[in-house]
């Protein structure tokens, strides 16, 4: 049964990537709905799917994601987990698509939620604006602030996974992936034609265009706005990827997970110091002595050995695994979607 990957607005619903990638799932106007319509539908997604993941931007609506909340906690399931990344709308849409892509494999459903954190380290998301004066998801200098005022002014932003911000002018460009990736753009109410040239100098396998999502102006800060995301659009790629990465359980849920926190109860791996040295003085005989042998015997063939926790197989996801000088050039270009 393969795991459902939902997002809260139909334009962040991307069209399929290829044949195989799963419908997408949008939990439409939950702010606004009954929530009993709401938790019925969920309830329903659960049944038929077995596990939800829910994507949303750091620009959705708080009441949107108290709902969300509010939901997992009246089912009181612990086969929902929410992923909000630091990714643009954009990016955003582009990673439920990939996670839409993994979900026709044959993974579980820790490990699919978790891959959405492995994936992000290789999308490249950014921006071309009209206006910096309203922008905080990337620091701006004093200079690019007072640029923002002059008329015909545009900026080119990275803002994942490394922040770059330049003046649009002839030559200035962005430092972008070293690997074969897709771009899509998504244009708002600027007029530019800057990001084909960026595309060019990506060197991307193809350009497609979609929808600017709704929220992208508010993360943005403004409407004036060009949106664009590079991206792995091949499925074989994606799955090397994903499955490349070292396995373990959660200790708290159970989950299957690569990296170091659990998506569904987002519960990172216990970390086990060294034992207390005893206190000097203290005799080595005696009713209390010998209770603290026993202690501090019980506490070393338990989960504080070396082998015992699951700190020893922490595996975390930062820095990314780069995909060049390793890798047969064939798995990193990825073919032509369909």
């Amino acid at each position: 049964m393969p795991t459902a990957v939902a997002v809260t607005s139909a334009d962040l619903a991307l069209p399929a990537q290829d044949e195989r990638t799963m419908p997408a799932i949008v939990l439409r106007d939950l702010d606004r709905r009954p929530l009993d319509h709401a938790l019925t539908e969920v309830h329903a997604l659960i049944e038929q799917f077995g596990h939800l993941v829910v994507l949303c931007s750091h620009a959705t609506p708080e009441p949107v994601v108290r709902r969300l909340h509010t939901l997992r906690s009246l089912l009181e399931s612990d086969r929902i987990a929410l992923f909000r990344p630091a990714l643009p709308p954009l990016g955003i849409a582009v990673l439920a698509r990939q996670l839409r892509q993994l979900a026709s494999c044959e993974l579980s459903p820790g490990v699919l939620a978790s891959a959405g954190r492995l994936l992000t380290h290789y999308i490249h998301a950014g921006a071309v604006l009209g206006s910096v004066a309203r922008l905080d998801r990337v620091p701006v200098g004093l200079k690019a602030h007072a640029r923002s005022w002059v008329p015909g002014s545009q900026f080119a932003v990275l803002a994942h996974p490394e922040p770059q911000l330049v003046k649009i002018a002839p030559g200035a460009t962005l430092k972008g992936p070293e690997f074969g990736t897709w771009m899509l753009v998504a244009k708002g109410q600027l007029q530019t034609d800057w990001v084909t040239g960026l595309a060019k100098t990506w060197a991307v396998q193809g350009l497609r265009e979609a929808p600017l999502p709704a929220e992208s102006a508010q993360w943005w800060g403004t409407g004036r706005v060009v949106e664009f995301c590079s991206y792995l659009g091949d499925l074989s790629v994606l799955y090397q990827l994903v499955t490349s990465v070292r396995q373990s359980s959660c200790h708290w849920c159970g989950f299957d997970v690569i990296g170091d926190r659990c998506v569904f109860c987002s519960a990172v791996p216990p970390e086990y110091g060294p034992p207390a040295p005893h206190a000097p003085g203290r005799a080595a005989s005696g009713r209390q002595g010998g209770a603290g042998r026993r202690r501090s015997a019980g506490e070393a063939g338990g989960a504080g050995g070396p082998d015992g926790g699951a700190g020893a197989r922490r595996d975390a996801l930062e820095p990314p695994r780069r995909l060049t000088g390793t890798e047969p050039r064939r798995a990193l270009e990825p073919r032509t979607p369909a």
